[in-house]
């Protein structure tokens, strides 16, 4: 198992920390930002593959962002195994 530090650009989330254990998403959390949705997020992709999760979050806006915490996860995510 690896672990990762990712920090995010344009939301209210400083950073997000998760690890990767055969492409499978372990132990996501975030600093900052809305906790209960946050914490949401990532017991909703806790044992997913990172493709998966990486296809249902890219994309997602907060408001009149151009980005979110959810999307910035897949953006970490993409960078952690190379896409």
């Amino acid at each position: 198992m690896k672990d990762y530090q990712y920090n995010t650009k344009g939301t209210c989330s400083t950073q997000i920390n998760f690890s990767l254990d055969d492409n499978t998403v372990k132990n996501v959390s975030f600093v900052g930002g809305c906790n209960g949705n946050l914490k949401a997020i990532s017991a909703l992709v806790e044992g997913k593959k990172a493709d998966e999760v990486i296809s249902l979050l890219s994309g997602i806006t907060c408001g009149f962002k151009k980005t979110s915490c959810a999307d910035q996860l897949s953006t970490a995510l993409k960078e952690a195994i190379g896409v």
